[in-house]
């Protein structure tokens, strides 16, 4: 391992299992980890039981400092990072905005490690929307934190190629190592001085805003193809789903056939042993494994064992 000019105090902030290869990669760096900041404890999963995060789980078993203010501006909590001498701090999906008082306070400033190629796709959910919207390749940018949203300058860049049956689930691991291994690059760049940035073009910058349940209702007379995308993007949450005679269905893995099926959007035209397919605006669905409101996962088979679905029965929206 290459010594870097001078050991950093590092003040990390992350709360999701996206942020835990970054908090590795810095306790295994040649710098200090002088805290971890993550959000408070709240309810997870089906249960609804408090649990904690996976930033404080893998921090809390390192034996690292940890905060967990309710509130970034608390005079408590500012006193307490000045105490810290921090030198630098790393934002790896914190899941809040900071403000320009804790900004202010590390030497060399703070820098972020953001799954996309900016300047497309700030925001909270930049793997979900680049699947989404058909893309092909995507990356990790690490860069400067300003007050606007994800706007301040790039250090350093790496890409990465998104495959076509390819899941958020899958695209976000991958690039929680490659944004993990680019930030420590960078830090070294930092630390000896070598380090440069280069300003964002706002002309070509795009918004990748917060998921919500509602993003996943299916609107057949989309094509297969963005269909598909979206089954691919909102995998594993909030999920594309429909309705078929009120009930809801999730739809989690799909195949986009180029077949005009002749039928009205959402017309199911194939349902039998492990091949369901819909009509869609343009081109058919096959559905691979789906789901029933509030049962688990399934494969088509299995599915249409235990429900009914018929040729000519529509999905829809309600």
């Amino acid at each position: 391992m290459v010594v870097p000019a001078r050991r950093l105090r590092v003040l990390f902030f992350g709360t999701p299992a996206f942020a835990v290869p970054t908090l590795e990669a810095l306790l295994q760096s040649p710098h200090e980890i002088v805290g971890v900041v993550t959000q408070p404890d709240r309810p997870r999963g089906r249960g609804q039981k408090i649990s904690d995060a996976p930033v404080k789980h893998f921090a809390a078993a390192a034996s690292l400092p940890i905060l967990q203010p309710s509130r970034l501006k608390d005079d408590a909590f500012l006193s307490e990072v000045r105490a810290l001498d921090v030198d630098l701090g790393v934002v790896a999906a914190y899941g809040k905005i900071l403000p320009e008082e804790l900004l202010r306070l590390p030497r060399l400033g703070m820098i972020n490690v953001h799954a996309s190629l900016l300047p497309r796709y700030r925001g909270a959910s930049p793997v979900h929307r680049a699947i989404i919207d058909g893309e092909t390749y995507t990356g990790v940018t690490i860069m400067r934190v300003v007050k606007a949203l994800d706007a301040g300058a790039m250090l350093s860049t790496v890409r990465r190629p998104i495959g076509s049956a390819e899941t958020s689930v899958e695209v976000e691991r991958d690039l929680a190592h490659l944004g993990a291994s680019l930030l420590v690059s960078t830090m070294e760049r930092l630390a000896d001085g070598t380090a440069v940035e280069e300003a964002q073009d706002e002309s070509a910058s795009t918004y990748a805003p917060r998921l919500t349940k509602a993003d996943g209702l299916i609107d057949w007379s989309r094509t297969s193809a963005e269909i598909h995308n979206l089954v691919r993007g909102l995998h594993p949450w909030p999920h594309a789903f429909t309705f078929l005679n009120g009930e809801r269905v999730i739809f989690l893995r799909s195949e986009p056939l180029g077949d005009d099926a002749g039928a009205p959007p959402g017309t199911i035209v194939h349902a039998a042993a492990d091949d369901l397919r819909v009509a869609t605006g343009a081109g058919t669905l096959r559905v691979v494994q789906l789901q029933a409101e509030g049962k688990r996962p399934m494969s088509v088979r299995d599915f249409l064992s235990g429900h009914r679905m018929t040729p000519g029965e529509r999905f829809g929206s309600s």
